[in-house]
Parts: C-alpha cells; sequence; structure tokens
C-alpha cells in the first residue's frame, strides 16, 4: 500500500470580486447608520413632574420661566425648544420674563397654548373643561375648530374643540390662589 502523498500548499491568491465588495460595503454602511442612530435616540429627554397636595408650589422651572402650582395640582415638565409643560389636574400660573418669551408652550389635553405674553393662569376644571386667564400680554390657544388670542386682563373657557365665555377679568381674578 502506497502512502498518499501530501497535499502541496498554494500560495493564498486574491480575487477581486464586485459582489463580495458590494456585499462588505453594505454591511459596514447598515453598521454606521445603526451607529448614528444610536448616538440621535441616546439624548433622553429630560421630564420633570411637580405636584401639589395640601399646599401650592412656586419654582422656577427654568431662568426667566416660574411656575406656581395650586393645592391639588400637577403637571410634567419636558426641556425642549421650546419648552413644553402638560397640565394634568388643578391651576397652574406662569411668570416669563421678557427674555424668555415665546419659549414656553402649555398642554391641557388636546389643546395647546402658546405663549406670548408674560403672566397667565391656566384652570383645569373636574368636567374636563378648562379656562385661561391673562394678567399680561397675550397667549394663542389652538383647540380643534381653530386658533384663537386671549389678551391681557382676559379670560376664556375652553375645551377640546371650542373656546366659550370669552370675557374681560381683573387682575385679582386671574389666579386667586396665588395673591
Amino acid at each position: 500500500m502506497q502512502k498518499p502523498e501530501p497535499p502541496v500548499l498554494q500560495p493564498f491568491k486574491f480575487v477581486f470580486s464586485w459582489r463580495r465588495f458590494f456585499l462588505h460595503f453594505a454591511i459596514m454602511g447598515f453598521c454606521v447608520i445603526l451607529g448614528l442612530l444610536t448616538w440621535y435616540f441616546s439624548k433622553p429627554q429630560s421630564i420633570r413632574f411637580y405636584e401639589t397636595k395640601a399646599e401650592p408650589l412656586m419654582t422656577s422651572v427654568v431662568s426667566g420661566i416660574d411656575l406656581a402650582l395650586d393645592a391639588g395640582s400637577s403637571v410634567a415638565v419636558k426641556d425642549s425648544h421650546p419648552m413644553q409643560v402638560e397640565l394634568f389636574k388643578g391651576s397652574a400660573y406662569f411668570e416669563i420674563n421678557t427674555s424668555a418669551v415665546n419659549t414656553l408652550e402649555v398642554k391641557v389635553g388636546r389643546v395647546v397654548i402658546r405663549d406670548i405674553g408674560t403672566r397667565f393662569s391656566i384652570r383645569m376644571n373636574k368636567d374636563g373643561s378648562a379656562n385661561v386667564a391673562v394678567a399680561e400680554g397675550y397667549v394663542k390657544i389652538y383647540v380643534s375648530s381653530g386658533a384663537f388670542q386671549i389678551n391681557a386682563l382676559e379670560q376664556a373657557d375652553f375645551d377640546d374643540h371650542n373656546i366659550s365665555k370669552h370675557r374681560l377679568v381683573t387682575e385679582r381674578d386671574i389666579a386667586p390662589w396665588h395673591h
């Protein structure tokens, strides 16, 4: 019986293939896209919650924006531009310095209120309706039927669909629990 001869090792020879090139290019491109998406989505949103039980709370949300909550109120503050505040229940009073104007949106249910003024309050009723009163400047309310502007020393009731009872008020009626 004869022994088989050991195989002769050939030197490595590189063979270029466009198919292999595009496959590796696609894999690397996919990895780069995943890396960029991970970097983009890795920045978590900063959300702070404020809730009061028996006593009102006065706090500075950011430089230039002060928030006062009545007893039994709760809000969520999301740091973004513009800053977003969502009122869950109760009453909130906002005092915005002139340097911070146009930097606040308040969400009450499906309604968005944009600050164009400097001082206003929002009260959420238990029946689902809400009330906005402006002490200085004006706010714009975006409901499903359109956008409405409430000026200084005016008050309006609103729900998700419309504005009602738009009327004049005195400054002490705007946030009586705050004064």
